[in-house]
């Protein structure tokens, strides 16, 4: 069975979920998912259909070439199709903090995660038992002020030898350079605490003690050059209390984190996510 994933956006206009579904039947298709939604203050038009053929005379590139001269041109469409053959494959940048780490590589080791997990990258040389326990190799790039350009020319080539689709920064204490960002735009998974812009720095969950916050919660983002301020994917929040301990707070902050973060690797990983104008369109 051939499973196909193609997600659509252009301008609204008639006719375009008809077009699509009846371009699909005449592919001998079946669509076994089709969600879409119009953003009205711009007028433009977002759809994802999952779809199968049978048979061992389907191409992938006959049916792109199809779509892309009979639909994809009609509509001045920007859209994008997924297979199945092959499972994405997800890089983890890393630091000291381990909870996401152990969130995440237990998620994948248990199947959870329709993912390849071919390498952890650290600045720090604290995590790499955890890699190994889990046999994935981890690599320590150490990063300073002076040597971060020539740090990241050691990323890029292991994420290239590696065919690295996307990357999560799973507590990653580095901030992220455009030459980076370029070579992954839309593909690198950034976590963090909900606290921002109000308690930044170093340490937030004192200053929001210290306020006497009534919630908290964690953001996962699509990292950009504006920090921090990436289309998000997912989000979460809990409510507190005045009982809550300065380390209560901590506590319960990491375990929003770590299943915001792999809500979004999930997401991401089954092309459920659509971006557009630093916003971003979740379909179920």
């Amino acid at each position: 069975m051939n499973k196909l994933t193609l997600l659509v956006h252009c301008k609204d206009q008639p006719n375009i979920i008809a077009s699509v579904t009846n371009f699909i039947v005449q592919q001998k298709g079946n669509i076994v998912y089709l969600d879409q939604h119009v953003e009205r203050e711009q007028n433009i038009f977002f759809m994802r259909v999952e779809t199968e053929f049978e048979g061992a005379k389907f191409s992938v590139q006959g049916f792109e070439n199809a779509f892309h001269n009979e639909i994809a041109s009609k509509f001045k469409m920007n859209w994008k199709s997924y297979t199945n053959e092959k499972k994405q494959k997800m890089a983890l940048l890393i630091s000291k903090y381990d909870h996401c780490l152990y969130d995440l590589l237990g998620r994948y080791n248990s199947d959870e995660l329709d993912i390849e997990i071919p390498l952890i990258i650290s600045n720090h040389k604290d995590l790499e038992p955890i890699g190994k326990t889990f046999g994935i190799p981890f690599y320590h790039i150490p990063v300073t002020k002076s040597t971060k350009s020539e740090a990241e020319d050691k990323q890029l080539e292991l994420l290239k030898a590696h065919q690295i689709d996307f990357i999560v920064l799973a507590r990653y204490m580095q901030i992220v350079s455009k030459r980076l960002i370029d070579e992954f735009p839309d593909r690198i998974i950034n976590i963090h605490h909900s606290f921002l812009p109000a308690f930044a720095g170093a340490k937030p969950y004192h200053s929001a003690f210290k306020r006497g916050v009534k919630i908290i919660g964690a953001t996962s983002h699509y990292v950009t050059e504006e920090l921090d301020a990436g289309p998000i994917i997912a989000q979460d929040v809990a409510h507190i209390t005045h009982a809550y301990s300065i380390s209560d707070l901590i506590a319960k902050g990491r375990d929003l984190e770590k299943i915001v973060l792999s809500n979004a690797v999930k997401l991401h990983a089954k092309h459920k996510v659509m971006v557009y104008n630093n916003k971003t369109v979740i379909f179920s």
